[in-house]
């Protein structure tokens, strides 16, 4: 009998762990837009230096078993009924017998004018790099006789969103500019600010380490605001409201960690889904309507699992075990599995030192 033609869509924690799975149960391809996985939790070390692009970034030729085939490209469309995959630079066309569906989510802007054209997000080992040349050239910018106000003004940068992204970033951030300032003899200190809409910084985590985090925003010099909403970015600065008054502040650059959001390929993908956009999955993850589609990570909301655990790294990794074992099992015609998915702990790095 042949061997099943298995389609994994995402080469992240999700999709890569799924294919290293299923390595030996089919033909299986694994889809990701670029070359190499990356170990996202360390993007902030790698922008700090404390990493480098190689520790967090390897490339899947040297992941990937010999018999499984790699296609960098770009998902165009997904035809749940023919049971195939298009791609928008090759213009081919794969038929699959098993889809998995581990592309992970993009930035949310939810609608704030300018905020795509004019902020960096931070998912990608381009993202950091463009950061930290954002910031080595406000750097860059700054004459030695420089007045100590005017320097915290031509270093003044903005993290949008206070979860565990925004407040990692920003103390990193916080750190290495106040570092440099200081080796190169200027006479003032940056500013970075971390802008929240809701009530307190890290909302998804415990008072325990919220305080931790508290902490190290405070000796890192991160000014912290809560209750802010960010309703315009433009090319120098952006504009913030609070208590009902807006204000205009002008930054050297804005990161924006506020929120993901589906993908266009999932958006329009003619499959059941929940009032935030997220792929209905069984507790076996498979899509509610096709036996042989599964789906793992930020796009799909499953219904045992830990609420911490959402769209975190953790959740896909795990899952991509589940995700295994079970397509082995409906290759071979055995029972499917379930498992409750809980938090293996927290971890958050905060500033260089």
């Amino acid at each position: 009998m042949a061997k099943p033609n298995i389609v994994i869509l995402g080469g992240g924690f999700g999709g890569l762990f799924t294919a290293l799975e299923l390595s030996s149960s089919g033909n299986v391809t694994l889809v990701s837009d670029e070359d190499h996985f990356l170990f996202t939790p360390m993007l902030y070390e790698y922008l700090s230096g404390e990493v480098e692009e190689w520790h967090i970034a390897p490339r899947y030729s040297e992941l990937l078993d010999d018999n499984i085939h790699f296609v960098q490209d770009q998902v165009d469309n997904i035809d749940l009924n023919s049971q195939s995959v298009s791609f928008i630079n090759s213009g081919e066309r794969l038929q699959y017998d098993v889809l998995v569906l581990a592309v992970g989510g993009i930035t949310n802007y939810v609608g704030v004018p300018g905020a795509e054209e004019h902020t960096i997000p931070f998912r990608k080992i381009a993202h950091a790099d463009a950061l930290r040349q954002t910031m080595v050239s406000a750097l860059d910018a700054i004459p030695p006789d420089m007045p100590p106000q005017d320097v915290r003004n031509a270093l003044t940068f903005a993290v949008v969103g206070a979860g565990a992204s925004g407040c990692e970033l920003s103390t990193k951030m916080a750190d290495l500019l106040l570092d440099a300032c200081k080796r190169r003899a200027l006479h003032g200190e940056p500013r970075v600010l971390v802008i929240e809409m809701g009530d307190k910084v890290v909302p998804g985590m415990g008072d325990q380490i919220r305080a931790f985090v508290e902490d190290a925003l405070q000796k890192s010099h991160v000014q912290v605001h809560t209750l802010t909403r960010v309703v315009g970015v433009s090319a120098n600065g952006l504009t913030f409201e609070h208590s009902g008054k807006q204000e205009v502040l002008r930054t050297a650059g804005v990161v924006w960690t506020g929120g993901v959001k589906m993908r266009p390929l999932i958006e329009h993908l003619d499959a059941e889904k929940n009032s935030r956009g997220l792929l209905t999955v069984r507790p076996t993850l498979q899509l509610a309507q096709h036996d042989n589609v599964f789906a793992l990570g930020d796009i799909a909301v499953f219904p045992d699992a830990s609420a911490t655990l959402s769209g975190t790294a953790q959740l896909a990794f795990q899952q991509a075990s589940l995700a295994g074992r079970n397509i082995k099992a409906l290759i071979g015609g055995k029972e499917l599995q379930t498992k409750h998915f809980e938090e293996l702990g927290e971890a958050i790095s905060l500033g260089t030192e």
